[in-house]
């Protein structure tokens, strides 16, 4: 984790602690030269070959004679065929890669630099390719997002406008006016940051010589109703579980005459209304649903097994190897409670220390690991292991 008074290139040589306090949530960021020499992780092919995977998230956007249109994954050569080339003003198009961080283990790397913010807020790395006047039109977002310029030239426009009218019938939500505050053109390893619910419009700048890759780190942030809900059928499920027992039955001993039989009384409400207010929720449950819930894989995260190993031989590779969690893995804590893709454990003592360096690292070098005394820890690792959620290093 980066020391809150240490200044960062990465945020403009100003310190993580001033950044979350003067603009995160808050106001756009600038950073010329956040990453020096910083071109980009892959090529423009070895991203179109990504798009072509059949786990693979991604869409084609275009804009043919004013008109938005949408294309999803996986794609293949006939598709990337029938798109303009050479930059033509009436077919304008760019290909936009989701969780790139999933596929790639210098994306995974990159990410890392962001350990400022909780990995609990970290949605994925999303990299997107467009030749000259390429985009998605105007439009924001409500999640906060470092756009960090790979190869080529992006211009960004920014708006603080309150018209918030959509383009009708467009696949994506694209503001039909937008009113340009302030616009700023970034280069191969220049960044900027951007708050939520800030209306923007990047357009890829590429002059006809080096096509335009952006490199998109997003930050989620869950609605509240959707948090409710989530949270709603956690307690349900522990309810189910026996986790929280709410005893006895409905009774009404002392019932009385009622002048319409159809009619549900104030008496049998506020009878009920006693019975749901034993259901009560602590700190301890709250963390253990954000844990859960912010832990589990998306719905298209698929995990690949490793085939079942010895414990002699696992503890062997181990000393040898070390360990990393896998690329789609999301590991989280609270206190001394371990969150890995939805699964939860506990640990304590120098076990604990050890997870939790596993959770911030993503890795335990073999050094680490040779000192472990406890089995538990090691049938837990050699369990995520063959379960796809750990690799050797």
């Amino acid at each position: 984790m980066n020391t809150k008074d240490k200044t960062l290139q990465l945020l403009g040589n100003i310190t993580p602690e001033q950044f979350l306090s003067d603009y995160w949530h808050k106001k756009p960021l600038l950073i010329k030269n956040a990453i020096p020499n910083f071109t980009g992780l892959l090529s423009p092919e070895e991203l179109a070959g990504l798009a072509c995977e059949e786990d693979v998230q991604s869409r084609i956007i275009e804009e043919i004679d004013g008109i938005w249109h949408a294309k999803h994954g996986p794609f293949d050569e006939e598709d990337f065929a029938k798109l303009p080339e050479q930059p033509d003003p009436k077919h304008r198009w760019t290909l936009l890669v989701q969780s790139v961080n999933h596929y790639l283990p210098e994306a995974n790397a990159l990410l890392q630099q962001f350990d400022f913010i909780p990995h609990a807020r970290l949605d994925d790395l999303m990299v997107s390719y467009a030749p000259d006047g390429g985009g998605v039109g105007p439009h924001f977002d409500s999640y906060d997002v470092f756009l960090l310029q790979g190869q080529g030239k992006r211009l960004w426009r920014i708006s603080e406008q309150t018209d918030l009218t959509l383009v009708e019938g467009a696949p994506l939500r694209i503001l039909k006016n937008f009113d340009t505050s302030q616009e700023w053109l970034l280069e191969a390893g220049d960044m900027l940051y951007l708050p939520p619910h800030l209306a923007h419009w990047g357009i890829a700048a590429s002059d006809g010589r080096v096509d335009c890759m952006t490199y998109s780190i997003g930050f989620r942030a869950p609605k509240n109703q959707e948090l409710a809900t989530e949270f709603l059928g956690f307690m349900q499920d522990r309810l189910n579980q026996g986790a929280q027992m709410i005893e006895g039955m409905y009774q009404d001993a002392d019932l009385t005459l009622q002048d319409h039989p159809a009619e549900i009384s104030t008496q049998m409400i506020s009878k009920v209304v006693q019975i749901l207010q034993k259901i009560n929720w602590t700190d301890k449950d709250v963390a253990t649903f954000l844990g859960t819930y912010l832990s589990e894989p998306k719905i298209d995260v698929v995990f690949d097994p490793n085939k079942k190993i010895t414990s002699k031989l696992f503890h062997e590779k181990l000393a040898k190897q070390g360990i990393v969690l896998d690329l789609k893995s999301q590991m989280l804590f609270e206190n001394e409670r371990f969150y890995l893709n939805g699964e939860s454990v506990t640990f304590s003592g120098e076990s604990a220390e050890m997870m939790k360096r596993l959770a911030d690292q993503r890795r335990l070098e073999p050094a680490e690991i040779n000192a472990v005394k406890d089995e538990r820890l090691l049938t837990q690792l050699r369990d995520w292991y063959i379960a796809g959620y750990l690799q050797f290093d």
